[in-house]
């Protein structure tokens, strides 16, 4: 049963997420989802059990927190060097380990290991793990955690270490909203340790990272317990880890039960941690040269498939890396075929020692992206190419924080061309069918294409292109006519088109919304008109105004604008899903596909997310009975599932 303590920080948390959505709905969106008199009431409520409980969030309404940009994160040196956990995958090794003593079994959180330090009372300093002996000081952008204690009821000095991360939802939704597919992020830690260590905070409180404690390592509670810790910690108003208390007759049983939870994590994590209840058992053990004797990290097995490496694929993209792929002799993985794996970079090739023909072991990296493990054979014969695989132009090995990646500088590169072109005549751009990547690069060779305006004047080529290789005269007629289509467009279409960085179909769409469809008003949206605009922060903020700033991408679009027309824009439609956000899942029967029910939900003012949260309004399924692991989510949230023609009968929508 919660005592009183713990029922005021929940209503503390409840207040805060109230009087957060309500400014926001205010000053970002013009509307009132309560009166003044209400939001004052609740306010002087949250400010008195501030007081009453001695801890303030970072996100609480009565908090002014100013950004800051630094040229650069000063370096500190840790009090104590910040060694790493030894390791296993083996259970019973656990049992052995604790022996006749008893432990505490908790997530080990994937982000980014953060020292907080408090006196009296108040947040004086965070720094990142660094490399163990020196860290980067990120106070400022501590501060602007979405869940952190700037004060605290404590008055003396205190220590505790955590884990920074993005929650899996939050990362889906930033990834989401860059269109570049190289520039998306590759996992939520990489996008949560590039947050955190941001030289403007506005940045990091735009990526809702979150702070969550694992031990306290100076001050506050003197009991020689790690549960009692961790009931101190709680009571300060800190997010803990989940965690458990064990023994060896136990642990079998509690690795498990973390286990089946894995699917359900909204916070990424790469294992589980086990250390002693007792603190001064735990430190009487001492450390090793590399790890401390008083906990250990446990991870699961990997199901591992050994298989022939057969071909090294160099992969140009639109930035002009070029990429290594791994081609393998096919085999299953977790209930899957695989035969491709990224291998990332030149280092990981010339750490893996890797030359055709090695017998290789592969694994499902978080059991979903193919990896590999390691390289039996270890031949280390693989030649690095010194020429692009697209233009031939030079490949050059460069050093970028001390990865070594391979790199065509060729500007005119038909990698970076192609690619540019593809994202244009997508569907969630400009939509002319037909145009392959294939075909592009045919367009591209012939002299056909040479920037996207030209996708318009097809017909100036007609010869040449009807004698291309896979063409003729049927071909180029279709081609001619999908293109000719296209020109009728909206200016959402257009603006995702372009391949602006960070700007998305998902953006796109809103920001064209946001000026009523108007191009001449998107074209010339100011940096702090589109801060304005919920979802919009400063990095995309910035990639947009640059973006239009260039006079060679103003004379291209320019001359796009030319070719084609924009749609009369459709009468707007009652914004009554306002301030709503919905989850679709399962298959429709009235709409064509989760798209366009999507594309009807924002028109109508509400938010389509892809994960269920707790500002979930309604999870859409035609199957409300289903053992989804969204419909779950939803159950243990209290969100409510609804048909999609219950959601059509409850808001109005005669037909789809």
């Amino acid at each position: 049963m919660a005592n009183a303590s713990d029922e005021k920080r929940s209503r503390m948390k409840e207040l805060i997420a109230v009087l957060d959505e309500a400014a926001r709905a205010y000053y970002k969106e013009s509307r009132e989802i309560m009166t003044n008199f209400e939001y004052d009431r609740l306010y002087d409520e949250l400010e008195a059990l501030e007081k009453e409980t001695g801890i303030v969030m970072a996100k609480s309404p009565t908090q002014r927190v100013g950004y800051e940009t630094l040229d650069e994160l000063p370096k500190e040196t840790h009090a104590e060097k910040m060694l790493s956990l030894d390791k296993t995958k083996d259970v019973d090794a656990l049992a052995s380990w604790l022996g006749d003593k008893e432990g505490v079994l908790s997530w080990k959180l994937d982000g980014l290991t953060v020292v907080l330090t408090y006196s009296g009372g108040e947040l004086v300093k965070a720094v990142t793990r660094g490399n163990g002996e020196v860290g980067e000081v990120i106070t400022a952008n501590a501060r602007v955690f979405s869940n952190i204690p700037l004060t605290i009821p404590y008055k003396g000095d205190v220590i505790l270490r955590g884990e920074a991360t993005i929650s899996y939802a939050e990362f889906e939704r930033i990834n989401s909203e860059i269109g570049e597919a190289d520039a998306k992020y590759k996992n939520p830690r990489n996008l949560c340790s590039g947050s955190v260590r941001q030289l403007n905070n506005r940045v990091t409180a735009e990526r809702n990272v979150r702070f969550t404690a694992f031990a306290l390592v100076q001050g506050g509670e003197e009991a020689n317990s790690r549960m009692a810790q961790f009931d101190w910690m709680a009571s300060q108003g800190f997010a803990v880890v989940e965690h458990v208390l064990v023994d060896a007759g136990s642990i079998r049983q509690a690795v498990a039960d973390f286990e089946k939870k894995i699917p359900e994590n909204e916070d990424p994590s790469d294992g589980l941690v086990l250390i002693y209840e007792d603190i001064a058992y735990g430190k009487s053990l001492g450390v090793t040269a590399k790890f401390p004797r008083d906990g250990i990290a446990f991870k699961w097995q990997d199901e591992l498939a050994e298989t022939t490496l057969r071909e090294i694929e160099w992969s140009a993209s639109r930035t002009g890396l070029i990429n290594p792929i791994a081609v393998f002799d096919p085999v299953e993985l977790e209930g899957t075929t695989v035969s491709r794996a990224s291998v990332h970079n030149v280092s990981i090739v010339e750490d893996l020692k890797l030359g055709i023909g090695d017998t290789i072991r592969v694994y499902k990296a978080n059991m979903i992206i193919p990896q590999i493990a390691e390289n039996v054979t270890k031949s280390g014969d693989l030649a690095v190419p010194d020429t692009c695989p697209v233009c031939g132009g030079p490949a050059v090995i460069k050093q970028e924080a001390d990865v070594k990646v391979l790199f065509c500088g060729n500007a005119s590169c038909a990698a970076k061309q192609t690619k540019s072109f593809a994202l244009f005549v997508s569907r969630d751009a400009m939509n002319i069918e037909g145009l392959s990547e294939q075909t592009i690069e045919k367009l591209i060779a012939a002299g056909a294409l040479k920037e996207p305006a030209d996708l318009f004047r097809l017909e100036q080529h007609k010869d040449e292109i009807a004698s291309l290789e896979g063409m003729g005269e049927k071909s180029f007629a279709n081609l001619a006519a999908s293109a000719d289509k296209a020109r009728k467009t909206t200016p959402a279409r257009l603006l995702y088109a372009l391949g602006i960085p960070g700007i998305g179909a998902a953006n796109a769409s809103m920001i064209s919304r946001h000026c009523g469809g108007d191009w001449q008003k998107i074209s010339s949206l100011t940096k702090d008109e589109l801060l304005e605009i919920d979802g919009v922060g400063g990095v995309l903020a910035d990639a947009f105004t640059s973006y239009f700033a260039g006079e060679e991408n103003r004379r291209r679009v320019d001359d796009i604008l030319t070719e084609i027309e924009f749609e009369e824009a459709a009468a707007p439609k009652e914004q009554s899903l306002e301030g709503m956000t919905f989850v679709i899942t399962g298959s429709l029967e009235h709409f064509s596909n989760r798209k366009a029910l999507q594309e009807l939900i924002q028109d109508m003012g509400g938010k389509a997310a892809s994960s269920v949260s707790k500002n979930t309004s309604f999870l859409i399924n035609n199957d409300s009975t289903s053992s989804s692991s969204k419909n779950k989510k939803a159950a243990e949230l209290g969100v409510p599932v609804i048909t999609e023609e219950e959601f059509m009968e409850r808001f109005g929508i005669e037909n789809a």
